[in-house]
């Protein structure tokens, strides 16, 4: 339940601070006072839209602050968890800061949070009846989603939802496959033809590297022959060579070298090039002698150099990515051929998921059914209550399976007959307002039994009816208090009577500004309001004492 409120330059409120109780609590006060201001910054702070009209005029920003009691609300406890929102504390605090910009700012435990959360933490713990709902009541999906707000069979909707949303993919991918067949079958003979002429070009990783070079070596043998052995007869063979004059150099350092320990240094070194040079020499020898013209496995290298030159360049890829290339043609094609892209697979999946969803969507309408016969029951019995005997209520299901939506395959309308004797006609077409606020006040009076909620705000939901009718509506609000919390803004006397509390809303004038007080009135102060309420402005002993008998009956 709603423990506490403190809302500042809000609206019209400069600061307030409220304990809210539980039980049944009525909010009234004069034409204007204010009296729905504190249910909207209840609604803003769970979630509500907002701009920078919400902010008093003169202040900077306003802020709502609301405290909720939670320990018997174990759908709220198990989202906050989920959501790591939690605390130990039995009590949540939500938070709603809107600047003059008209820029918001929420939290929840102390923690930021979106709207969405407000929004979807909200739902859990409060549900809020407006005075014009009887208008939201004429669309037809807002009485669908009455019927299954009624039924609570959320489970039941998302599978619907669900398997609806795969009957779509596949009769989108069926739409585009049909579309584009053609281009799907040229797609796969160019990858097939391409793959062809890649697996019998059978180009191994690295090899055009591995091939130019060796293009390089047998397009320049006899140069590199020549180069070769020029070299290794200038280290080893001249008269005189480098390795005979390092031999001379390193006998004549070995010579000297007991004169001078010095020296030894140096020869070290001499003797190093010099075995260095011989081993150099050898090599070149060794690599001479292994260079052999070959014209047959030089035109072989040109050739294949040239097919993977030539593929490349009439596919327009890069010559160095073709092994990358084949690779992804692969994928492709093993995409191509697989079941997303084949009409006759797609078919029968589509034909499966079909049938998954018309199986899940006859259950919906079978719980539909039976939710109707209880809810129409309830709302023709409230309809007695409310001053329209004979009156009627029911739900008209007709389902369609040729137009499957969302949300099944049922067309939902209420149907009403107001006075005995007349037929049901659709809800849309009863022509008095006065009856249409009746009617939507039995829905919302049968529907709130149903909740498992822990506060239920009505918002003025009375307007148009009175006496003895007024009466019944208060009783039956006081009833639903005797296990929940309640906060009804009313004008008539009869439903604030019945309260558990009674709060009354005032705004004082000033030349400067204007601000709404809410005032926690006691059973004295409660007679004089109730005595206002039924009489106006000038209270007679007739008036406070009828206020009286209405507090005591």
């Amino acid at each position: 339940m709603l423990t506490h409120i403190y809302i500042r330059d809000f609206a019209i409120i400069d600061e307030l601070d409220l304990e809210l109780q539980p039980g049944m609590t009525a909010l009234t006060g004069e034409t204007g006072a204010g009296k729905s201001i504190l249910l909207d910054a209840i609604g803003l702070v769970l979630g509500d839209k907002a701009d920078s009209t919400t902010v008093r005029h003169g202040a900077e920003k306003a802020e709502i602050i609301l405290s909720i009691d939670i320990q018997h609300s174990p759908a709220a406890l198990a989202w906050l968890k989920e959501q790591e929102l939690d605390q130990d504390e039995a009590i949540c605090l939500l938070r709603r800061v809107i600047s003059v910009q008209g820029k918001s700012k929420a939290w929840i435990n102390g923690s930021p949070c979106t709207l969405t959360q407000l929004r979807d933490l909200g739902e859990l713990m409060v549900d809020i009846h407006g005075q014009h709902e009887h208008q939201s009541l004429m669309k037809r999906e807002m009485q669908r989603q009455l019927l299954d707000d009624f039924a609570q069979h959320n489970a039941l909707l998302q599978q619907v939802n669900h398997t609806w949303q795969e009957v779509k993919t596949l009769q989108d991918r069926l739409t585009t496959l049909t579309t584009q067949q053609q281009q799907h079958q040229e797609r796969l003979e160019l990858i097939r033809l391409q793959l062809q002429e890649l697996d019998q070009l059978a180009l191994q990783d690295n090899e055009l590297q591995t091939l130019d070079e060796e293009l390089s070596i047998l397009a320049n043998t006899g140069e590199l022959r020549a180069v070769s052995e020029h070299s290794f007869h200038q280290l080893y063979e001249a008269e005189p060579s480098l390795y005979s004059q390092l031999t001379q150099i390193q006998h004549a350092l070995a010579q000297q070298s007991h004169l001078d320990p010095r020296l030894n240094a140096p020869l070290e070194l001499v003797t190093s090039v010099q075995i260095q040079i011989q081993e150099a020499a050898l090599s070149l020898r060794d690599y001479a002698s292994d260079l052999d013209t070959d014209p047959e496995r030089l035109a072989w290298v040109e050739q294949r150099i040239a097919d993977i030159r030539q593929i490349a360049r009439k596919y327009r890829w890069d010559i160095n990515e073709l092994t990358q290339q084949q690779r992804r043609l692969q994928q492709e094609l093993a995409q191509l051929e697989g079941g997303d892209y084949d009409l006759e697979t797609v078919q029968t999946r589509l034909k499966t998921a079909h049938q998954a969803y018309f199986k899940v969507a006859k259950q919906l309408t079978q719980s539909r059914i039976k939710t109707a016969q209880e809810l129409s029951q309830g709302v023709t019995e409230a309809m007695q209550q409310l001053g329209m005997q004979g009156g009627r209520f029911t739900l008209k299901i007709e389902t369609q399976e040729t137009q499957i939506s969302p949300h099944g395959c049922d067309q939902i309308e209420l149907m009403v007959s107001a006075n005995p004797g007349q037929p049901l006609k659709p809800l849309i077409k009863v022509a008095s307002g006065g009856e249409l606020s009746r009617i939507s006040l039995a829905i919302q009076m049968i529907a709130a039994q149903r909740l498992t909620l822990p506060a239920l705000i009505f918002d003025e939901v009375d307007t148009g009816i009175g006496g003895g009718i007024a009466e019944v509506v208060g009783q039956q609000l006081r009833q639903l208090g005797t296990n929940r919390q309640v906060l009804c803004v009313t004008h008539l006397p009869q439903v604030a009577s019945k309260a558990h509390h009674h709060y009354k809303v005032t705004k004082a004038k000033t030349n400067a500004n204007t601000t709404t007080a809410i005032e926690v009135l006691n059973s004295k102060a409660r007679v004089l309001e109730l005595a206002r309420m039924i009489g106006g402005i000038d209270l007679t002993p007739a008036t406070k004492a009828l206020a009286q008998e209405m507090l005591t009956n």
